[in-house]
């Protein structure tokens, strides 16, 4: 609950000018979950405390830091006070209450500054939800994270949705008890990078925990009454532990039944530590063909009741979503689908995804989109360039 102070604080906030008010700043971390594109990011913590993950490119070099509840209510402060300054803003301009409005003018105003720019987005999207960065904010002490939630919570009310990211080994560690108070101060969802719950697997990309712990930790979750999203990685295993990937990551998601399953394909560009054991030979990557593939074993062995999403850049079959079970035989049906197409068929696919011609497969049926692709994909070859290259230099370019 805020103190007397954090009151007048508040209060004095208000007496600014609308130019004082976007001239407040606050940290911004790297990431967010693309489910959080629209939220609010308030860090909490600094980096990740584990940063030993072989596919992972984030925070690599950067040290992990715990920050004081004081930074992070004065960052939460900060947004307050932009908030409030883009508010006043719109009424001077004859807004009256229609944010949106001013708040996408100054979202594309970017000598406004990177914090003016986010809280624009955030208010102009709605304003209804938070994540607390950076990588595993679970971490922290859980009367100081319930401090900070609670705050957030006061300060904005009008939040329907406050999540954290979390790893499973940490979620395992909490009580039942801690959980639940994080859930009762108001923290509605913890996203946890699974990946795999293959154990070899774990084990050869320094995940830092095991199968047992995601199951412990995720069920905890769960029973605390927050809801769970788990994100799994296709082609993680690579060619020779791809069949155990799907298999062992189905089997651990089923016995947890977490609310949301995302998927988010392996793509290995030189900046992460993997890189070195694809050119070595240690680790042999699938095409992404195998990759759908796997992704046809995982799904038939899951048995959960969860929503299954697609929504990284990175996956290629976007449109493989739905509510489980009720919804698997329609998620077959489209990677079958896709694989029953001639090869060259699926390459115009695959080029179109990512030249982004197509967002889903039905995209194929376009005619005028089709012979675009399919004639940059003739003018490639005619200049002796390997189209499957092109699109490897393409994915690169998402990360």
């Amino acid at each position: 609950m805020p103190t007397p102070l954090q009151h007048a604080k508040i209060r004095r906030m208000s007496s600014y000018s609308v130019t004082e008010k976007l001239s407040h700043t606050f940290e911004l971390g790297p990431i967010r979950p693309p489910s959080e594109a629209y939220s609010l990011l308030i860090r909490a913590t600094r980096n990740c405390p584990w940063n030993r993950c072989q596919f992972c490119p984030v925070y690599k070099g950067s040290k992990f830091g715990l920050r004081s509840v004081e930074e992070i209510i004065k960052d939460i402060e900060a947004v307050k006070a932009i908030s409030e300054g883009i508010k006043e803003l719109a009424w001077k301009m004859g807004h009256g209450n229609r944010v949106s409005e001013v708040a996408a003018t100054l979202y594309n105003q970017p000598q406004r500054g990177q914090c003016v720019s986010h809280v624009a987005q955030w208010l102009w999207t709605g304003g209804r939800s938070a994540f607390l960065q950076d990588s595993n904010s679970l971490i922290m002490r859980t009367p100081e994270l319930t401090e900070v939630i609670i705050f957030l919570r006061k300060t904005f009310p009008g939040l329907n949705r406050v999540t954290t990211y979390g790893r499973s080994h940490t979620a395992a560690r909490k009580s039942l008890t801690e959980l639940k108070e994080l859930k009762d101060a108001g923290l509605d969802r913890i996203h946890i990078g699974l990946e795999t719950g293959y154990d070899p697997l774990l084990a050869y990309m320094k995940k830092g925990c095991t199968a047992k712990n995601h199951i412990e930790g995720g069920k905890k979750i769960k029973e605390a009454g927050i809801s769970l999203c788990e994100y799994v990685m296709p082609g993680l295993g690579g060619k020779k532990m791809s069949q155990g990937h799907a298999r062992e990551t189905a089997r651990v998601l089923s016995e947890i039944d977490p609310d949301y399953i995302r998927l988010r394909s392996l793509h290995v560009p030189p900046s992460i530590p993997l890189w070195t054991r694809v050119q070595n030979g240690d680790f042999e990557l699938q095409t992404e063909d195998e990759i759908v593939k796997e992704i046809i074993v995982f799904i038939e062995n899951l048995q959960v009741t969860s929503h299954l999403k697609s929504d990284h850049t990175l996956n290629l079959l976007m449109e493989v979503k739905g509510r489980m079970p009720e919804d698997k035989e329609k998620c077959l049906d489209i990677i079958n689908g896709y694989l029953s197409l001639p090869d060259e068929e699926r390459l115009n696919f695959k080029f179109g995804r990512w030249t982004g011609y197509y967002n889903r497969l039905a995209d194929l049926g376009d005619s005028y989109k089709h012979d675009k692709v399919e004639q940059a994909i003739k003018n490639f070859r005619a200049q002796g360039s390997s189209v499957e290259e092109m699109i490897l230099r393409l994915k690169h370019s998402f990360i």
